[in-house]
């Protein structure tokens, strides 16, 4: 794991800075954090606070929290289906340390399940023993491939899991109003809601969004979902009554160790620090739409395979998950909500499995609710009240619809003028609809689509504005357009 991309990851230091103490390091030896120290970017204090927030890597088999038979069984079916012959392959595969594989090769062997085959070519110029699985130990894989096909990083036991949740709680991390406003540069938003905003983003409780389409609903819950900057640890997968519950998905999860800027293998930490079956991330945000179904926010068993995936809400844990477009999903307003009642209320969630067994997991995303319906037509007065933020997204006042307008023109050598906007707005208005600000890049696009199948330079023309206006909205029933006469 990169202790530069680590910091990096965290805000601690930039780029620039873990390359000079990598230079640092390489002149005067030593660890990169006592270079980083030395040259002052940080104190001892900082890097021993990142480290020891992180979860420590188990060095003897009984502090995985996994049971050893478990365990065992995994490794026997690694090396029956991958091929695995070495202690260094199982440990990079299992994201074991060595000590622990040591130890369960051992038990292995006692228990006449593997076997000598000779040295091979181990890391560096060392060498090691290959092994193989015996009659005994072919047997045994059958069978334990039998009850579950899983192989890969070893799992994590379910009551650190649950205790990595909270220490890693989304509410942790203070969004000031600095940062609020430098992500959303690039969006008009009026003061009075970004003050709502603001406290609603630091309560990690539920907020629910509405108001007509078009006026940046989804792009303020996803700015507000990648707001964080907090690294959290993520598992490969949790052990659940022997059963495994895949949890790391690389299609949600963007891990930040190992694939930030910093690329030198001087930065990497010690083997013996982090344990290397949670994946250093950055907050996860998920965002579902009208696929959404109640079966998606429960455990999915593969019969073939034997073992779980974790729901979508359970891997957007200590980050963010969005139901846009809410109330357009195959499952019906009230069973979503339903669904909700307890996690939102309790902060806790239960997953079952196929057993029939439920199990606990702490609740800490949060949970934004976008939709251009209103919220009486959604939900009852008693869900209402489990939301704690409601925020409405309304028509844009006219100067602030100018201010998008001239910005969004002005990107593509468009000069608005007093009579074009005169104009835009006035096709606008007497078509009967609100201001929106998506309807600026709309308009701007469609002028630019036509000055260049005129072959003219762009430019705003009374045509090509009454053109755009009419591809926004539907022609009025006796034909007209709007009311607009061409000059």
């Amino acid at each position: 794991m990169n202790i530069g991309n680590l910091l990096v990851a965290k805000g601690l230091v930039s780029p620039e800075a873990i390359n000079q103490a990598i230079d640092h390091q390489k002149v005067n030896g030593g660890r990169l954090g006592d270079s980083i120290v030395t040259l002052g970017f940080l104190t001892k204090s900082q890097i021993d606070t990142v480290l020891a927030d992180a979860p420590q890597v188990p060095t003897m088999l009984e502090d995985t929290g996994i049971d050893a038979v478990f365990l065992l069984e995994l490794a026997i079916k690694g090396m029956y289906a991958e091929n695995i012959e070495t202690a260094s392959q199982m440990a990079k595969a299992m994201k074991l340390s060595s000590t622990v594989v040591e130890q369960l090769l051992e038990t292995a062997k006692e228990r006449k399940l593997v076997e000598a085959l000779g040295s091979a070519a181990g890391e560096g110029l060392s060498r090691e023993m290959r092994l193989t699985l015996t009659r005994a130990g072919r047997e045994w894989a059958a069978d334990a491939l039998s009850r579950g096909q899983y192989f890969g990083p070893a799992p994590v036991s379910l009551k650190s899991y649950q205790d990595r949740i909270l220490r890693q709680r989304v509410s942790n991390e203070v969004v000031t109003r600095q940062k609020l406003d430098e992500a959303f540069s690039n969006l008009a938003m009026t003061e009075r809601f970004v003050n709502r905003l603001g406290p609603a983003v630091n309560s990690g409780n539920a907020i629910l969004i509405y108001g007509p389409a078009g006026n940046g609903k989804t792009t303020i819950a996803e700015i507000v979902g990648n707001i964080f900057q907090n690294v959290i640890y993520v598992p490969y997968c949790v052990e659940i009554n022997g059963e495994i519950m895949r949890v790391f998905d690389p299609a949600i999860h963007r891990p930040v160790a190992d694939d930030g800027p910093i690329q030198n293998d001087a930065s990497r930490l010690r083997r013996s620090r982090i344990d290397p079956r949670w994946v250093a991330c950055e907050r996860p945000m998920v965002m579902t739409g009208g696929e959404l179904t109640i079966e998606m926010l429960d455990l999915k068993f593969n019969p073939v395979s034997k073992f779980y995936e974790a729901p979508l809400h359970i891997k957007a844990l200590n980050g963010t998950f969005l139901i846009d477009d809410f109330g357009r999903q195959r499952a019906k307003p009230e069973d979503i909500l339903n669904r909700w009642i307890v996690p939102l209320n309790s902060r806790v969630d239960y997953l079952t499995l196929h057993t029939g067994k439920s199990v606990m997991i702490p609740f800490d995303e949060i949970v934004i609710f976008s939709t251009n319906m209103h919220p009486d037509d959604l939900m009852d007065p008693a869900f209402q009240r489990r939301i704690s933020y409601k925020l409405e997204t309304v028509e844009p006042p006219e100067d602030l619809f100018r201010t998008v307008f001239v910005g969004m023109a002005e990107k593509h050598g468009l000069a608005v003028t007093d009579e074009v906007f005169s104009r835009v707005i006035a096709g606008i208005r007497q078509n009967d609809v609100p201001l929106a600000y998506f309807q600026p890049k709309f308009i701007v696009e469609q002028v630019l689509a036509s000055c260049k199948f005129a072959g003219t330079r762009p430019q705003f023309t009374a045509d090509n504005i009454d053109d755009a206006l009419a591809n926004l909205f539907v022609k009025k029933p006796d034909g007209t357009m709007f009311g607009i006469k061409r000059s």
